[in-house]
């Protein structure tokens, strides 16, 4: 049950970890806990909740167990159906919702299920409301000053309504469209939609905005989300640049929150590359806030070396979105960003959103007349080698004294030449070993270095 509850969501196999009577519960404390607040503010009325959901065949079960939850307790849910996050987030916003929900497992097979709450800003809610919700339902609830045995529901008149709300999707799509400062006719592009959220809408918004653009993986069948396709397998759009002589190509995740490219000559272009390429642009006219841009510890040390030969300045952070938009209100920036692709430009939204980096990215390129393999060519990155380690106890196998040692060893003989860094997934049982250096060869004896001393170490499944 707790491998369920991440940081900033809650996700596991449909059916199995993640149920409809959790995400009920789920529905049932979300209402109560923002009539509360609402009381508690001295205003009346009925909280509104705007719900989304990907492709995945269980998306349509865990959106009517949440309504349901929502209206026991007194609340309204609107639903926009299937939508990405981003325009949950957005609509959340700019149509003044009291909370977004997103029904989506990101990245994960369709077999995987999962909810992401959004406040009022846009913004994820953060852990706090997942560790009430894991409390809530393993029978240990402590809110606003008290225990509760179990959480009041509404009656009569106070019970919720459900409403559709498919119009919320025409206002994201018009959003997205009058983000471009240039028609965007003359670029000819690959997109792929994993079969997940953007499906029906990047057609539109591309076809709006002037996009000769080749369009794929866009038919879902509940299925076949992230299957060979989408920003974790970006073969999909390299062929389809190659075969098809096209000036670059995006792939989007299941639920659209995260974009990767390639390049004519079908070379990867990732988060990294992004934000220098946005961030020079901006500066180069004038308008890069505080001069300053916001990467994690993921980060390649190519972004950092680029950056500074531009004289922008460079903070660094954890993993993780809500991190990144944390330490970009820090700072003021209006650019941050992951190497896998989420990126926020805060001018425009809160979240990452997979078809405003495109977009973004396909201004530049207009606006300059250059290509995307030219526009990335400043950043050189440093050889840095992924291994992904399925585990029994992955808490363990990153804080285990042997491991640490080998770690830490491996990080001296690296020295500023290089780094190493072994963390592990919120929502998975996955250790995530990264090893940097000058050389692809030591990036993988030090990489396997690590992997041994977990194998020794008995977390290897």
């Amino acid at each position: 049950m707790g491998n369920s509850f991440g940081v900033s969501g809650l996700r596991g196999e449909a059916n199995v970890s993640l149920t409809a009577d959790i995400t009920f519960r789920f529905g049932r404390l979300l209402g109560w806990y923002l009539r509360e607040l609402k009381v508690q503010a001295g205003e009346t009325g009925r909280p509104r909740v705007v719900i989304g959901r990907d492709t995945r065949q269980s998306g349509a079960m865990f959106e009517s167990s949440i309504s349901a939850g929502l209206m026991e307790s007194g609340a309204d849910a609107y639903l926009l159906h299937v939508t990405s996050t981003p325009s949950v987030s957005f609509i959340t916003r700019h149509d003044k919702f009291d909370c977004g929900v997103m029904i989506t497992a990101s990245h994960n097979p369709f077999y995987d299920n999962g909810i992401k709450v959004i406040d009022q800003n846009g913004e994820s809610m953060g852990e706090k409301f997942f560790v009430l919700l894991e409390d809530y339902v393993n029978g240990r609830l402590e809110c606003f000053g008290r225990h509760w045995d179990d959480i009041p529901a509404a009656d009569r008149y106070g019970i919720g309504t459900v409403q559709d709300w498919s119009c919320g999707r025409e206002t994201y799509i018009r959003h997205l469209i009058s983000i471009a400062r240039n028609p965007l006719n003359g670029i000819r592009v690959g997109l792929d939609c994993a079969n997940g959220a953007t499906s029906d809408i990047a057609h539109r918004v591309f076809d709006a905005l002037g996009v000769d653009a080749l369009i794929i993986n866009d038919k879902p069948d509940g299925f076949n989300i992230n299957q060979d396709c989408g920003s974790a397998h970006l073969d999909a759009i390299r062929d389809l640049v190659l075969n098809n002589g096209l000036d670059a190509a995006f792939s989007l995740d299941g639920d659209a929150d995260r974009c990767m490219a390639v390049d004519s000559d079908g070379n990867e272009v990732n988060g990294d590359h992004f934000s220098y390429i946005y961030a020079k642009f901006l500066k180069d006219h004038g308008r890069l806030a505080n001069n300053a841009v916001v990467g994690t510890i993921v980060s390649n040390l190519g972004l950092q070396k680029a950056l500074e030969k531009e004289g922008i300045d460079y903070y660094i952070c954890g993993v993780g979105e809500p991190v990144v938009r944390k330490t970009m209100a820090e700072h003021g920036c209006i650019i941050g960003g992951e190497q896998c692709g989420h990126m926020v430009f805060a001018e425009h939204s809160g979240t990452g959103d997979g078809l405003l980096t495109a977009i973004k990215m396909l201004d530049v390129m207009k606006s300059t007349g250059k290509s995307l393999k030219e526009l990335a060519s400043g950043l050189v990155e440093l050889p840095q080698h992924h291994v992904y380690l399925r585990v029994n106890d992955k808490k363990a196998a990153v804080k285990d004294q042997k491991v640490l040692e080998v770690v830490d060893r491996i990080g001296a003989e690296l020295g500023s030449m290089g780094r190493v860094l072994v963390r592990h997934s919120d929502t998975e049982s996955i250790v995530r070993i990264m090893v940097e250096s000058e050389s692809w060869d030591k990036c993988r004896k030090y990489a396997d270095q690590i992997v041994e001393a977990i194998r020794d170490r008995g977390y290897l499944v």
